[in-house]
């Protein structure tokens, strides 16, 4: 069957209007540009047509290459068959001009297409973009080449190294296109420039040989040296920025047909990296996570929310108040006192104007967002809310209580929500008789920042109430996660080992600031020294608890940070935890580590060891993670999360698991369930039982297996 088509009309007036479609968004699949070519190979054999403008159906130009065809292309394609040979040599040099008419989006090689045509005409608010980088590859269509000839090297850059899309206004401006139509005039407007080019009353442009707005080589070469020096930083473990600032400067120093050949080779080279495929996969299970069996394919319609309460005004639900009336939802936020409520409806303004100054949102804007949230010290205005959200601390007494007051005030189909990020939802909701209703909506911190939510389905939660969540999240714009119910859901519970195996090595004798300096050049922000200061040892130490009871079988009980809170270390918030913080919170080493570090292995009774002291960077990277991996093979296997890729997105959004590694799970695969399940035996026979494989693991060793391949496993918890 043919993913998507093109079609070709032409006008009384000698304009052959193609228009590309492809739904959603018009990919380029190879079927597309098949019939592109075959529509291009007619209007230029006819002698009535006199022109050609490029369009897309239903108000989208095109949104880029069809990822789905990066494994069909045909294996002995010749290099730059479509970017030179047809683009170039057949459109860019055809007899007669071709002209894009851009609205919606045009995006990767959607924008490569455009701007071989000789003109561009764009509706103001045209998305346009070559985010190609996000997947690990280089535009790969003539982008590099013609993109910094029309706007300028450090905008080209700007735009492709930052996967930077722009409105149609700005690009006028810049000069990526011509002219600005409205969309029911854009086609006629397009074809009446195109046939002015054609009688000569425009100049007739090829983006590829224009050099006006190429600085100097001399500044070119500075240029590109500043962007590999930021590229290196930004990106160390990534190869294809550096590449496509390479392809970029062959372009200009040696030939624009050069930059096209090593565009082509290099690009060929980068879909085959590792890095892209992880990337390609992380692209697809973002959209995938929205996909719940049995809950989305029910046929259910999301009901309308349009009011939020949230109970809590700390650091959670001011950040949670903030993402709803971002997205202009009313929200009402609750506090105990008026000083409280004061302080947390300040954190809201604190970051809504952080989004100003970052320039997210205008003046006027912030006042018609802060004008949707109303403070409030009862429940008297949970009436006619449509969900509540409930964003204390960590206490199960003072949530039950809660939730048996909401039932009290609140509509019988208001969803009742809790953010909670350890607490079993069964205990939370255990004095109402609301428990249809009852659902995680777990935000991570900073709420207003962080991507993901994961949403906590209970037995008895009703599948109403998910779709509902779904259809939140996608208005909130957070990705969502649908998980089922235990002691830290998927994502915290996937990643308790990741501080205790951390906590294992230091008492074993490798140095904190190393295994902290190791995960970050792994590709995490922060190291799990960094991170425990940053969340705070009193959340540590409540959590850890949590863990203890209820996987107390492979837990490390380290003492470290215990007996520094004794000592009145809290992590950053007192400037003294694994690290010393000056005025500006800016971290560093602390010599009095060693003393902590030295009670703590006398509590757990162990020295230091002479193995574990000569770990190569890889394996300290392997004993950290490899342990957050069989927790994760434990979350699958239990149904907690239906799907690996699911885990995957977790990681990546909710603990800064680097994508360009495509997720835990994946990680993992790249590497082997059989080699992940020996290097863990190992360690187990000679450290005990955290490091023991579980059997889903071991299967999936024995098999050979992939570990997102669940055979026979139990019934999900959703």
């Amino acid at each position: 069957m043919a993913r998507g088509t093109t079609a070709m009309e032409v006008r009384a007036d000698g304009v052959a209007v193609i228009t590309i479609s492809n739904p959603p968004v018009n990919a380029l699949s190879l079927d597309v540009i098949a019939s592109l070519q075959r529509n291009y190979a007619e209007a230029l054999s006819r002698n009535d047509v006199r022109a050609i403008v490029l369009t897309g159906a239903k108000g989208r130009f095109c949104g880029g290459f069809d990822i789905n065809a990066f494994g069909n292309k045909p294996k002995n394609e010749k290099p730059g068959s479509l970017s030179i040979d047809f683009l170039t040599d057949i459109v860019e040099d055809a007899r007669i001009p071709s002209v894009a008419a851009i609205d919606g989006i045009a995006l990767g090689g959607g924008l490569e297409v455009a701007m071989v045509c000789h003109a561009r005409v764009s509706t103001p608010s045209a998305q346009l973009g070559l985010p190609e980088l996000q997947l690990g590859i280089i535009p790969g269509m003539g982008g590099t080449q013609r993109l910094p000839r029309l706007v300028g090297l450090p905008k080209a850059l700007e735009m492709m190294l930052m996967s930077k899309a722009i409105k149609g206004r700005e690009a006028h401006e810049l000069g990526l296109v011509d002219a600005i139509a409205s969309p029911h005039e854009l086609v006629s407007a397009a074809c009446s420039w195109a046939l002015e080019i054609a009688e000569q009353k425009r100049p007739w442009f090829k983006s590829l040989y224009r050099t006006d707005k190429l600085p100097a080589i001399g500044e070119v070469k500075e240029i590109l040296k500043t962007a590999r020096v930021r590229a290196q930083m930004q990106a160390a473990n990534v190869q294809h920025p550096i590449v496509c600032i390479d392809v970029i400067e062959e372009g200009i120093v040696s030939s624009p047909r050069a930059g096209l050949m090593k565009e082509a080779l290099s690009g060929k080279m980068l879909e085959q990296s590792q890095t892209s495929k992880s990337l390609r996969h992380f692209f697809f299970a973002q959209r995938a996570t929205s996909k719940v069996p049995n809950i989305t394919t029910m046929g259910l319609t999301p009901r309308r929310i349009k009011k939020a309460a949230i109970v809590g005004g700390g650091l959670m639900g001011a950040g949670i108040a903030t993402v709803f009336i971002f997205n202009d939802f009313l929200v009402v936020l609750k506090e105990v006192n008026e000083q409280f409520l004061c302080a947390g409806i300040n954190r809201v303004k604190a970051n809504l104007q952080s989004f100003v100054r970052k320039g997210q949102l205008t003046k006027e804007d912030y006042e018609k967002k802060i004008s949707l949230l109303s403070g409030v010290l009862d429940y008297e205005q949970f009436r006619d809310a449509d969900i509540v959200i409930e964003a204390v601390i960590e206490d199960i007494i003072l949530k039950q209580q809660i939730f048996y007051d909401l039932e009290k005030f609140c509509r019988h189909n208001c969803i009742f929500a809790t953010n909670t990020s350890t607490i079993d939802l069964d205990l939370i909701g255990q004095k109402t008789a609301s428990q249809d209703r009852i659902v995680g909506a777990h935000f991570f911190s900073p709420a207003h920042v962080m991507p993901l939510l994961e949403i906590v389905r209970t037995h008895q939660t009703s599948s109403q109430v998910i779709v509902d969540l779904l259809d939140v999240a996608k208005k909130i714009r957070k990705t969502p996660v649908v998980v089922g119910n235990c002691t830290g859901f998927a994502v915290n519970r996937m990643f308790f080992p990741y501080t205790q195996a951390a906590a294992f090595l230091v008492d074993y004798g490798l140095d904190v600031y190393h295994i902290d300096h190791v995960i970050k050049q792994f590709g995490m922000p922060m190291g799990p020294f960094r991170l425990a200061d940053l969340v705070g040892f009193g959340v540590s130490v409540a959590t850890r608890k949590q863990y203890l009871q209820t996987y107390p079988e492979r837990c490390y009980n380290s003492m470290l940070v215990q007996i520094m809170l004794e000592d009145n270390r809290t992590g950053e918030s007192s400037c003294r935890g694994f690290y010393l913080y000056d005025d500006k919170r800016k971290p560093s080493p602390d010599p009095d580590m060693r003393k902590y570090i030295e009670k703590s292995r006398k509590m757990a009774g162990v020295a230091q060891d002479p193995k574990l002291m000569k770990l190569t960077d890889n394996d300290i990277v392997e004993m950290i993670f490899f342990p957050v991996l069989n927790e994760a093979c434990r979350v699958l296997d239990e149904g907690i999360a239906l799907k690996a890729s699911d885990l995957d997105v977790a990681s990546v959004m909710g603990m800064g698991f680097p994508s360009y590694r495509g997720g835990v799970m994946f990680w993992a695969d790249s590497l082997s369930a059989k080699y992940v399940y020996n290097r863990l035996e190992a360690w187990s026979r000679d450290y005990g039982v955290f490091f023991k494989p579980c059997e889903y693991l071991a299967a999936r060793a024995r098999e050979n297996a992939s570990l997102a391949a669940k055979a026979g496993g139990p019934k999900s918890r959703l």
